[in-house]
């Protein structure tokens, strides 16, 4: 149960972007929101629907979750599939929350982009009016973009062949659990991530050789198959 907040006049709004920085930004976020005792939300915004997204961008997601339950936010918003510029989806979320100040990370637009496009910055402060806008420098030991080690998610099945679970990319009759394959780049194999959904929360294991490995260790699969197969 979350504290009850001592200020309500006031209000954070930390939007996150996929890439190393993000925890970083929520944290500070987090930090002026406990200096202030006001409600802290967490947003991010992507063009495609949450189906699609690889396991790279899946995981930041996940993470960020868990921090909003860690840091006692008030919600972690998802505006998945969103067409929208990013500065009308965040002033819609500024309106709807009342928030009365917004983090956001540098960005990496370059001199020439800021001529041509505009900055980001004068961009939310043209279609938002009085909300204070802190910038969080970025850390330029890190690299902010990376290379997925995955290809495309797929979706397949898990199935339960004797003391192992093992993955189906056809519908059979002995499904236990539906969800996404991620698989490792540059494999023959079956090497990479399952993700799926249970009770509401997402979760990942490794597949090695088309097989789950270490399942009893993961808290979904031993509740799902420690209780029953679900209805079809």
């Amino acid at each position: 149960m979350k504290n009850k907040k001592g200020r309500m006049d006031e209000s954070i709004l930390v939007c996150v972007y996929y890439g190393p920085n993000g925890e970083r930004l929520i944290r500070r976020g987090a930090k002026i929101a406990n200096m202030l005792d006001c409600p802290l939300y967490i947003l991010t915004v992507d063009p495609l629907p949450y189906d699609e997204f690889d396991a790279e961008k899946s995981g930041y997601v996940d993470r960020w979750e868990e921090l909003a339950d860690e840091l006692g936010a008030e919600e972690f918003i998802l505006m998945d599939n969103e067409k929208r510029p990013t500065a009308k989806a965040i002033a819609e979320v500024a309106h709807k929350y009342n928030i009365t100040q917004i983090v956001i990370g540098q960005t990496a637009q370059n001199r020439w982009e800021e001529i041509t496009k505009g900055s980001f910055v004068n961009v939310l402060l043209r279609v938002m009016s009085f909300i204070d806008i802190h910038i969080v420098s970025f850390d330029r030991t890190v690299q902010t973009e990376e290379d997925s080690a995955f290809e495309g998610g797929v979706r397949c099945f898990l199935l339960k062949e004797g003391d192992d679970y093992v993955l189906s990319f056809s519908c059979m009759r002995d499904i236990c659990y539906e969800g996404i394959f991620y698989k490792e780049i540059g494999t023959d194999f079956n090497n990479g991530i399952f993700k799926y959904v249970h009770n509401g929360k997402s979760y990942q294991v490794q597949v090695h050789d088309n097989k789950i490995t270490e399942p009893l260790k993961i808290p979904g699969i031993v509740k799902f198959y420690g209780e029953k197969k679900p209805k079809r």
